[in-house]
């Protein structure tokens, strides 16, 4: 089955188009470049003339900070861009899957968020989030929206790079220790969407609705960054460790309010499709180990053209 993959540039977009063929599918993976997800006129030809079973919307806009003050680009194609793939979709009598997120919750729980739990999102990012999942939710009836949280891979910017970066640049860091969540692997929202989706090849169903898929075992950024530099040191990756101190919030001050608490509550999704969450700690350690041996190839790389 042909899958159309929208945000095929971005961390989970990279991943399924990588991915696909080992689930016995052909991706056809669409950056904003070639497919403008807020143009119904667009969206709809490229349906049309590409002919997918379904459509994969891993398009967005992620900025969380500057959404604050580009308020209408946000909305733009978190909102409308779902909902003009919902119409595409229903038009060509196919189902779409389509990421959302942890920010659609205040952040004010202290025990994980279910799917059927109060949304309350404290910024422009998790706002324009949830109107897309309201949108599809409206448009088409054969749809799977999974809501996610802090994503990471070895495609992208992210925190687990971030990190790598100022722990080869400084001997000490401060990083926020009182948010809390769990950290999820590109990879593997990526193959649990594949699996979806292969499903539906052979069946020709799934069970529709709202979901959370998220990394297992909560933890703080300062928790996640002491991981990261504890495990790129024993794999060489840093000289030495530096020293990270906590901080709070209040002492790293955002232009968007982050979510003091969005760890998901994921057992719907695994008593429902039979697929466990996995290990930040040992899913962190298979990005480490890309991101090594991209590293080593571009070094080999630079060193034959030094000599050559």
């Amino acid at each position: 089955m042909r899958i159309l993959v929208c945000g095929a540039g971005g961390q989970v977009g990279h991943e399924l188009i990588n991915r696909a063929g080992g689930y016995g599918l052909e991706a056809l993976g669409m950056t904003r470049d070639y497919l403008d997800i807020t143009d119904a006129e667009q969206v709809a030809n490229v349906v049309g003339r590409l002919n997918p079973g379904l459509i994969i919307n891993a398009a967005a806009y992620t900025h969380v900070d500057n959404a604050e003050t580009h308020r209408e680009q946000a909305y733009r194609v978190n909102r409308d861009g779902a909902e003009r793939l919902a119409q595409a979709a229903r038009q060509a009598s196919i189902p779409l899957l389509h990421i959302s997120t942890d920010y659609v919750f205040s952040g004010d729980a202290r025990a994980p968020y279910n799917e059927n739990d109060e949304v309350e999102p404290t910024g422009v990012y998790g706002a324009s989030k949830l109107a897309g999942e309201a949108a599809i939710q409206t448009v088409l009836d054969e749809h799977l929206i999974l809501r996610t949280s802090w994503v990471y891979g070895a495609h992208g910017h992210n925190f687990v790079k971030t990190m790598l970066r100022l722990g080869c640049q400084r001997d000490a860091l401060s990083v926020v220790a009182d948010q809390v969540g769990c950290p999820t692997q590109a990879g593997s929202i990526a193959d649990v969407l594949l699996e979806l989706a292969q499903r539906y090849a052979q069946h020709g169903e799934l069970k529709w609705g709202l979901y959370h898929y998220s990394g297992r075992s909560p933890c703080t950024w300062f928790d996640f960054a002491v991981e990261v530099f504890r495990q790129a040191e024993a794999k060489g990756m840093l000289a030495a460790r530096p020293k990270v101190s906590p901080i709070t919030t209040a002492q790293y001050p955002t232009p968007a309010r982050r979510p003091a608490w969005s760890v998901l509550d994921c057992s719907k999704f695994e008593t429902t499709f039979g697929i466990d969450t996995r290990d930040w700690h040992d899913e962190l350690s298979i990005v480490l180990d890309s991101l090594a041996r991209a590293a080593a190839i571009v070094a080999a790389d630079a060193a034959q053209h030094t000599q050559a």
